[in-house]
């Protein structure tokens, strides 16, 4: 049996499973698997909740309203996409540059100094695809399993930050420090969090790159280096961990804010 309560806010994805102002109709691959009045749901809704990578950019498309943004959804994963995106608007970014093929690989020795880091340029997360790349073994290794090839310059860290925007406002955000011996701040690499004296700035700059690119449900890593501070990505899927050292609960805040209608 299903809801009769007229909804005109329908989730497909479960984030909002338990949130009385939504009712998540779950996700399937084909139309034809959706019971009729659920179909109709989401031909008759005005605002469509987590529609998946799958849906975004065909609701988009119809007209209708989702959350997140269908920018959070084209930019998912792809570091590429992300830091072309930063540099045109201005932002801050470590000096980044993109290989394409051996001919065009030959020069990363020219442009960058060992040690820099290289990155899996899509599809990574909590860490893992980001490499200190420290000689030209490393390299080559490095280029045997990644195309394009991500490059950046090494930065000395004084501080890595995460900041964390729904809608348009900061819900939380922390200090992430490494752990012994290790040059990533990665809670999932075994980083931990320190809630104390995040700078005005860092909530700035999070803030401000995720409202210039649309993305209203996001994780901005950021850094600073010698009094600077630069964009590294931006994480449409993130921990919560740092939510529950500060005592708080994510998915609390987000169906408060989603019930408020701030989403």
């Amino acid at each position: 049996m299903h809801n009769s309560q007229d909804h005109t806010r329908i989730a497909l994805g479960s984030q909002l499973i338990r949130c009385p102002a939504v009712l998540t109709l779950g996700v399937y691959p084909n139309l034809e698997d959706y019971p009729g009045w659920k179909l109709q749901k989401i031909l008759n809704a005005s605002k469509i909740y987590f529609p998946t990578l799958l849906f975004a950019d065909l609701f988009q498309i119809m007209g209708k309203e989702i959350f997140p943004s269908v920018n959070t959804y084209r930019f998912l994963g792809d570091k590429i996409k992300q830091t072309l995106l930063f540099k045109l608007q201005g932002l801050p970014v470590p000096r980044t540059r993109f290989y394409y093929g051996p001919k065009q690989q030959q020069s990363i020795t020219k442009d960058f100094s060992f040690p820099f880091v290289a990155k899996k340029a899509r599809t990574s997360s909590m860490g893992h695809g980001v490499w200190l790349i420290q000689n030209p073994k490393e390299l080559k290794n490095y280029l045997a399993d990644n195309q394009p090839a991500y490059i950046q310059e090494f930065l000395s860290v004084d501080d890595d930050y995460r900041v964390v925007v729904l809608g348009s406002e900061v819900i939380h955000a922390y200090r992430r420090i490494p752990a012994r011996g290790s040059f990533k701040a990665n809670i999932s690499q075994g980083g931990t969090v320190c809630l104390d004296n995040i700078p005005r700035g860092v909530l700035e700059l999070g803030l401000r790159a995720a409202v210039s690119c649309g993305f209203d449900l996001s994780g901005i890593d950021i850094c600073q280096s010698r009094d600077r501070l630069y964009l590294l990505e931006a994480n449409m899927k993130f921990g919560t961990k740092g939510f529950h050292c500060a005592g708080l609960s994510y998915r609390a805040i987000l169906e408060q804010k989603v019930s408020e209608g701030k989403v």
